[in-house]
Parts: C-alpha cells; structure tokens; sequence
C-alpha cells in the first residue's frame, strides 16, 4: 500500500512542502531515498524503536520511503514523526484516511516520545499557505506553531498518541492563542533601565539619537565610564516591535533553534552580544548546514561588539555590505540563502590600548602613534558606516552618588515612538524604507537638505575634519532624526550642529590634544 504523509524543510528563514511516499510491500528490506542526510537515515532505529514501545511492530516487508522534491536536502531528525506514521499507516494499522489533511513534523525518542525540533514557526505558515486543516508537532513547540491563525496545531507526547487520533480512539484539543493579546500584554517588559543611570546625559541622548532614526552608534571611554551598561538599556527605549517584525524576528530565531520551550511570539526586539573571538560564518551565517548568524539573530534589533578593535579585521569587514543592504546572501557550491539583517548596530571600545587616553584624571601611558594604531584596527570604510561616534567620560563622584532617579526608559521611548511615527509617515511611498537611517541620497536630498545656515556650518566641519563623502549624509541622516524628535519640518543649524558634534572619530580631528571638536 502507498501512503503520502506531508511535512516541511526549512530553507533560509522559510519552509517548503515535503511529500513523504511510503510504500510497503512484499520483500524484506528497508529504503530510504530523497536525499536525506545521515540523520535522516539514522531515522530507521529510533522509529523501530519507538513503534515496539507504542504497542506496534515494524513491518517484515520491503519498506521505501521516499521525500520529495528529491534534489532538496532533507536535514535533522524532524521527519521521524512522518515517517513512523507513514509506514504504519501504508501496513494498514492505522487508519489513513485522515492523514492527508495534517502536516506532521517531530523527532522520535526510543521511547516513543515526540522530541521538540527547530524552524516549527516556518512550517506551520507554510501549511497554512498550502492549505492544511491543521498540523501535528511536539508539545514542546505546539505554542511557536499556534500563532499562525486559521490553523488547528495539535501538540503530541509521544508516537501512540498520534496513531489513536488517527485512529479516531483519542481526541486531541487544538491550541488556542489570541496572538495579539499576548503579544500586547507582554512587549513593555524589561529588565533594564535608564533611570538606573547616573549622570552621561550626552550618551543618553546621542542613545535617543540613534534609536529614533535606527543609526548606527560607536562608543568610546575609558574602562568602567559605563559603556556596555548603557548599551544594554537600550532595547527598553526602542519602538516596540510591530506584530509582522515580531512573526519575522521568531521564524529566523524558530530556524536557529534559539527559541525557550512553550515561548510563542518574540515581543522584545533582540539584543545580541557576541564575543570578539566569534568567526566570520558564526557573523553572517551559513555553515555546511546553513543558519542564520548573529547578524540575522539581531534583525529588527541590536547588534552590540565590546571592545570591538579587538574583533578580527575579516569578522568586522563581513558586516560591510550587510550594514548597506540589511540582508546578507551567502553562496555557497551547495546552495545560495538570503537571510535578513536589519540590525541596529552599537560598538563600544577603548580609546587606546591602555584604556586612558583623553581621561580627564589618569594619564596615558601608550607610546606616540599607538593611539591612531589602535584606531586603525577599524578601517575607515566601516567607520564611515556607524552614524553616531560618541566620546564618554567617568561620572564624577557627586553624579554617581545622587540618590535622584535620572529620566526614566519610557519617557525616552515615548519621543522614539513620535519620531519614528513622522517618518513612518515620511517613507509610507517607499519600499523598505522605515526610518532615516535607510534613507538613500535621492531621500536625503529630498528630506534632509539643511538652510543656508546649516549648510555653511556643515561646509566647515567637511573642511576642517576632511570627512569622506559618506559621512556627509550620515550626517545628514543623523540632523534629520534630531529635527523629527524636535517635531521641525526643516533641517536646522542647530540640528546640524548636534549631528557634527556626533562625529568624534574622523580621523582628522582624533589624537587632538583636547579632544573636541576645532570648530
């Protein structure tokens, strides 16, 4: 008897359909084909396994299981599931008629158990798009899979109690989540805060800056001036995810496998913090089993580099073309995916190797010209890329002892909402174009373009810092957001002032003995 059972593979961050054939028969063997990888092959002693514990036996027959399409790699133990039912439902010990109707997917325990699997979000969108009454995963990812409306997404135990539904002997209650209530109810919650912060007012407000027209900012202080405790308050004062980012957010984190057991939506935008040891793959992604990267882990929120001089030169320059483009494609002899990357990305570093040049107390201690060596481990053409370059001090003792709260997180968020509210409408027009940060020069020269003052003031510092032609509309970009957080419809000298001062690494004006600005 020929049996279809229907499942799915996930490709990049989506999933496609997977017919699994099973054909039992006269004979004695057992075939698999379809272009499984070895832990697809593996598949056959964990479903012997689990049918004996099930109360079932394994066909003595000749067995093939086919999936199809063949020249798509099936990978990972999620088709245990499928298959187990598909061979016992071609022997006839369970009732088939049903099956067609159900996307299965789940990896089989000896035990029979229904083990959790990755990329469920993916598949359960696809099922929905092809038209399933409803899809049958484990119970440790059934609350990833209901946020897809108009789908009925059992979650099982283990093999026997899928093989009783079928059967019609056990009845199995779909899972119900009203998504946007929960994603409503639970997108305001953080574990961190501004008011925590003491003093640092410039950083708070180049932060706000940055968030309200999604720019890219760098750091630079001394050790303990306060600089990653900073950069992890800043998710608590970016605009809450809408529910299509949350849906884009989850599926490529559901692919990668970093998902909690029984979490649905992601309802805070992502704060990734690698180490500066990480590859180049681990950065953008791929792999001989392709994932997503840190970069597409971070889409739609925060990519933070500490001591970011201290990634190596190949790590940093990979993350060129995705900052331009905010999606990364890796080619590879076996196969070619897209993965997003939208990232907000925020550096922090020393300003030398000793970690105290420019301190306003302690005195540096680096040799002549260490300061623009360590400088240069970032090229110019990636710092030409982070919009906001901002210098950060020691808070005085009398700041750091205050008892008085400082402005709190969702008094900042709220003027990031404003702000990305008048560019939202700004950019309704234009394809993938969201905030001021993704403006290109055609948008710039249409919306950013300063008054005379402004341009007589930006004409100097182009001057005086010899800046590239790049860093001229970051800046332009930078005095838009400031001029929509102070509601204008125009671009200001005063806007343009603010957006130069965030500049301080130009490679002119940096190694200056007082450090600011010559203008």
């Amino acid at each position: 008897m020929l049996v279809k059972v229907y499942g799915a593979a996930v490709q990049g961050i989506d999933a496609i359909l997977v017919t699994i054939e099973v054909s039992v028969d006269n004979g004695i063997t057992y075939c698999i084909v379809g272009l499984p990888d070895a832990a697809v092959k593996e598949s056959y002693q964990r479903v012997l396994s689990a049918m004996k514990h099930s109360g079932q036996e394994f066909p003595r027959r000749h067995v093939v299981v086919n999936m199809s399409p063949a020249d798509v790699k099936k990978e990972g133990a999620a088709y245990d599931l499928p298959i187990a039912v598909g061979i016992l439902a071609a022997d006839e010990k369970i009732d088939s008629k049903a099956i067609g109707d159900y996307m299965i997917m789940g990896e089989l325990s000896l035990d029979g158990s229904v083990l959790p699997i990755r990329g469920v979000l993916p598949m359960a969108i696809k099922a929905r798009e092809a038209g399933f009454k409803g899809m049958i995963v484990p119970k440790a990812n059934v609350s990833e899979a209901a946020v897809v409306n108009n789908l009925d997404v059992y979650g099982v135990d283990n093999l026997a109690q899928v093989l009783a539904f079928f059967n019609g002997s056990c009845r199995l209650e779909p899972t119900v989540i009203n998504t946007r209530e929960e994603f409503s109810k639970a997108s305001d919650l953080f574990d961190y805060d501004f008011s925590e912060v003491k003093g640092q007012e410039n950083v708070k407000r180049a932060f706000e800056v940055a968030c309200a027209g999604g720019h890219n900012i760098i750091l630079v202080g001394p050790p303990g001036s306060g600089k990653s405790m900073m950069a992890k308050r800043l998710p608590s004062i970016l605009p809450p995810l809408s529910l299509q980012e949350a849906l884009e957010t989850t599926k490529i984190h559901s692919v990668a496998g970093k998902l909690s057991r029984g979490s649905m939506l992601m309802t805070a935008r992502p704060f990734r913090s690698p180490h500066h040891t990480i590859s180049p793959v681990a950065l953008v992604g791929g792999g001989a089993n392709p994932m997503p990267g840190e970069i597409s882990l971070a889409h739609n929120g925060i990519l933070f580099l500490d001591e970011f001089p201290e990634f190596s030169r190949a790590v940093l320059e990979v993350m060129r073309q995705p900052l331009e483009d905010r999606h990364i494609s890796i080619s590879r002899a076996k196969y070619s995916i897209d993965y997003p990357a939208g990232f907000m990305l925020v550096a922090s570093m020393n300003p030398c190797p000793c970690g105290y040049y420019n301190h306003p107390t302690k005195a540096c201690i680096c040799a002549p010209g260490q300061v623009q060596k360590y400088l240069n481990r970032i090229s110019g053409p990636l710092l030409d890329r982070i919009d906001i370059q901002v210098e950060i001090m020691p808070v005085p003792f009398d700041e750091i002892s205050s008892s008085s709260p400082g402005e709190s997180s969702a008094a900042i968020r709220q003027r990031v909402i404003r702000a990305r509210a008048i560019q939202s409408e700004r950019f309704r027009e234009e394809k993938d174009v969201y905030c001021n940060a993704q403006m290109n020069p055609r948008l710039i020269n249409t919306y950013a373009r300063p008054d005379d003052k402004g341009l007589e003031i930006l004409r100097d510092a182009m001057t005086r810092l010899d800046m590239s032609a790049r860093a001229y509309d970051r800046i332009l970009k930078v005095a838009r957001t400031i001029a929509d957080l102070d509601g204008a419809v125009s671009v200001g000298a005063g806007h343009i002032r603010e957006a130069v001062s965030y500049r301080n690494l130009d490679r002119a004006s940096w190694g200056a003995s007082s450090g600011k600005l010559p203008f």
